[in-house]
């Protein structure tokens, strides 16, 4: 009988859900893999949306595991210069076969100094901060460097979550996953990039995120000290 594959995904306050929750339905789906949902307690995570999360092991319980994954949210600027965390991410990284990320999760796998010499992905408004860590930002959907396997923004959680289950196992069950889940994209509309959204709507939301940007930029600068 083989040993199931242990994939714990970090949750912690103001996740963006989607970043988790995609991931986790795709784990959800291999039939030898026990998912674990960590935390420093049992307590319900507030998301940034109203879903409540539970997290189902501590930090302190929480075994080995083959897979780390940190997703992200505006909730990883409290965490890159949360030293337990950090500490509990570097722990697991240690033994991992594959230590990952969502969107800005990357930034505190970077906070950590798990990124130092590696390319990573991140949410593209974030790119400029991974350099702070001593990584090569990658625009892609999904970037393998070595057992480093970053997702970009949010969406890309899901096929970065496939691409680690072919990692993990092999094409043709990554594919019976996507089917399942019938992972078929078609977005309405053209605007899913920087690159190819309209300036206006760009513009709109450079302006919007401006203050979070700032408070991030700054939170990942005092991190990037401490490591140094």
């Amino acid at each position: 009988m083989s040993t199931p594959l242990q994939i714990g995904l970090l949750v912690f306050p103001n996740v963006t859900q989607l970043d988790f929750t995609g991931p986790l339905q795709v784990f959800s789906s291999l039939p030898d893999a026990k998912v674990h949902l960590i935390w420093k307690t049992l307590a319900p995570v507030p998301s940034d949306s109203v879903l409540m999360l539970t997290p189902t092991v501590t930090f302190a319980d929480c075994p080995q595991l083959d897979v780390i994954c940190v997703p992200g949210g505006f909730g990883t600027d409290a965490l890159l210069n949360d030293e337990e965390t950090l500490d509990f991410v570097r722990r697991q990284a240690s033994g991992a076969k594959f230590v990952t990320s969502v969107c800005t999760g990357s930034l505190v796998l970077g906070a950590a100094g798990l990124l130092k010499g590696y390319n990573a992905a991140t949410h593209w408004s974030a790119m400029d901060v991974l350099a702070l860590f001593g990584a090569t930002p990658t625009k892609t959907r999904v970037c393998i460097d070595r057992n480093r396997v970053t997702g970009g923004g949010v969406t890309a959680g899901i096929d970065f979550a496939l691409t680690l289950v072919a990692l993990l196992t092999d094409r043709a069950t990554a594919e019976a996953v996507q089917l399942r889940l019938e992972y078929n994209p078609a977005p309405p509309f053209n605007a899913g990039s920087p690159d190819t959204a309209p300036a206006e709507v760009l513009a709109t939301l450079k302006e919007r995120g401006a203050p979070s940007r700032a408070r991030r930029l700054d939170a990942a600068k005092r991190a990037a000290e401490r490591l140094a």
